[in-house]
C-alpha cells in the first residue's frame, strides 16, 4: 500500500520559550513527506505523560536526544512498514513498546511526536486537509478563540497570581470576524496599559504582564480595554479565567498562598467566594482550574456553585487522561475537561479523551502549552473534534498566530459551510 511508512526520524529543535524539543518526520512509500513539532507545558499536572529530558549540561538539563534517539531507533525500527491510515494501532503500538503508565521509558514527547506526523502523512496522502481527516465531512466548526490577553502566575513575573485572563468574542459573526474583535482589543488594553505607565511586555503565551494592584485590577483593565475599543462586555466579547491553582497550592489540596499579588494564603472556601463575587460583577462565562488538581473537595462544591452558570474546565486534575475524566465524570468534579495532546501523548487518546467528554454531555476545551512551536496541529484538532472553543494564546507571537492563521485558511475553504458559535 502506498500509505505504509517508510521512514522516521527525528531532530532536536527549539520551542518558542528557547527550550529544545522534538520535530518528528515521516515519510510514506508513495513519497509523502510530513513533520510535526511537539509543545511543552510549564503549568503542569502531576499525573501528565513523562516529558523525557536528558538531564545533562547541555540546555540546563532539558536536552531531548534521548528523546530523539528513541524516535530514530526504537520507535521507527517498531513501525516502519505499517499503514499510516491505522492511527489507532500505530498509537497502541507505542504505548505497548513503552510499556510504562506515563510513557517515560521512550518519551511522550517522543511519542506525540510520532503520532502527530504520522497524522499529518496520512492526510496528505489522501489528498485531505488534516481537519477532515481526523474528524470527517461533517467537520465544520470553527473553534471561538480564547485569546489569553493578559498573564500572571507562571507565566509572567508580575504581581498576578492568577496564570490567564482571556477574552472569548462569542458574540462574533464568524471566526474572522472574532479575531478582529480580540485583536482591537489586545491593542486597545497595550494603549490603557501604556498610558498608565504599565509595562506592555508580553508572558510566554503573548499575553501582556503588567504589574497590577490586585488579581481583580486585571479584569478591570480587561473590561475597560473591551469597552474602549467598541465592543459591549458579556454581549460581544466575555472573559475567561484560569487560575492554575497547582502554582500557588503549596500542598495540591487546599493551602492557597497567593505569593505573587501578595494577597496571602486563603482557604479553597475563600477562593470559591471570591469566584462568586467575581462571577456576580464581571462577564465570566469559562473557569479552568479554580482550584488545585487535588482539591475535589474544592472543585465539586465549585462545580455545584457555578456550574449551572459558566463552564468549569479541569486541566491539572484531568491531565486529558480518560482514567482521571472518567472518575471526574462520576464525581460531579467539573463539567468541562482541557484536552492538551501532549499531556497524554497520543492523537488516539486524545481524541478517546474528547469522546468521554462528549458522551458525559460535557464540553471539552483545546489547548495549546505554553512552550510552542509553529506547528498548526492544533488548529486542524480543534475542527475536526468539533469543541466550539479554542486557547492557543494571544495576538501576538508567531507560534501563536500560526494557529489563528491557519483557522482563518480552514474557514475560507469551508466557505458557506463553516460554523462559529459558542454552545
Amino acid at each position: 500500500m502506498e500509505t505504509i511508512i517508510d521512514e522516521i526520524y527525528a531532530l532536536e529543535i527549539l520551542d518558542s520559550r528557547g527550550n529544545p524539543t522534538l520535530r518528528v518526520y515521516v515519510e510514506l512509500l508513495d513519497g509523502t513527506k510530513a513533520y510535526a513539532s511537539v509543545p511543552s507545558g510549564a503549568s503542569t499536572g502531576q499525573n501528565e505523560a513523562l516529558e523525557l529530558r536528558d538531564n545533562k549540561k547541555r540546555y540546563g538539563g532539558k536536552g531531548v536526544l534521548k528523546a530523539v534517539n528513541n524516535v530514530n531507533t526504537t520507535i521507527a525500527n517498531a513501525l516502519i512498514g505499517m499503514d499510516a491510515t491505522k492511527q489507532k494501532d500505530i498509537d497502541y503500538s507505542m504505548i505497548e513498546l513503552d510499556g510504562t503508565e506515563n510513557k517515560s521509558k521512550l518519551g511522550a514527547n517522543a511519542i506525540l511526536g510520532v503520532s502527530m506526523a504520522v497524522a499529518k502523512a496520512a492526510a496528505k496522502s489522501l489528498n485531505l486537509p488534516l481537519y477532515q481527516y481526523l474528524g470527517g465531512t461533517n467537520a465544520v466548526r470553527i473553534p471561538v478563540p480564547c485569546m489569553n490577553i493578559l498573564n500572571g502566575g507562571e507565566h509572567a513575573d508580575n504581581s498576578v497570581d492568577f496564570q490567564e485572563f482571556m477574552l472569548v468574542p462569542h458574540g462574533a459573526p464568524t471566526f474572522a470576524e472574532g479575531l478582529r474583535y480580540v485583536a482591537e482589543t489586545f491593542h486597545s488594553l497595550k494603549g490603557i496599559l501604556k498610558k498608565r505607565k504599565l509595562a506592555t511586555s508580553v508572558g510566554d503565551e503573548g499575553g501582556f504582564a503588567p504589574d497590577c494592584e490586585s488579581n481583580e485590577a486585571a479584569i478591570e483593565l480587561i473590561i475597560e480595554g473591551i469597552k474602549k475599543a467598541g465592543y459591549k462586555p458579556g454581549k460581544d466579547l466575555s472573559i475567561a479565567v484560569d487560575n492554575a491553582a497547582n502554582s500557588f497550592c503549596t500542598n495540591l489540596k487546599d493551602n492557597y498562598n497567593l505569593i505573587w499579588s501578595g494577597k496571602g494564603k486563603m482557604t479553597s472556601d475563600e477562593i470559591i467566594d471570591l469566584a462568586g463575587e467575581w462571577l456576580d460583577k464581571y462577564p465570566i462565562i469559562l473557569w479552568e482550574d479554580p482550584l488545585a488538581e487535588k482539591d475535589y473537595k474544592g472543585f465539586k462544591k465549585f462545580t455545584k456553585k457555578y456550574g449551572d452558570k459558566i463552564e468549569v474546565v479541569g486541566d491539572d486534575i484531568f491531565v486529558t487522561n480518560t482514567k482521571y475524566i472518567k472518575d471526574g465524570i462520576k464525581k460531579n468534579l467539573a463539567n468541562s475537561c482541557l484536552i492538551k495532546l501532549n499531556q497524554i501523548g497520543t492523537v488516539t487518546e486524545s481524541i478517546e479523551a474528547v469522546r468521554m467528554c462528549r458522551d458525559a454531555g460535557w464540553r471539552y476545551f483545546l489547548s495549546h502549552r505554553s512552550g510552542e512551536t509553529e506547528d498548526t496541529f492544533l488548529a486542524d484538532f480543534a475542527v475536526a473534534m468539533d469543541g466550539g472553543h479554542l486557547k492557543t494564546g494571544s495576538a501576538c507571537r508567531g507560534e501563536r498566530i500560526a494557529k489563528y492563521n491557519r483557522l482563518l485558511e480552514i474557514e475560507h475553504e469551508l466557505g458557506e459551510r463553516a460554523e462559529y458559535r459558542w454552545d
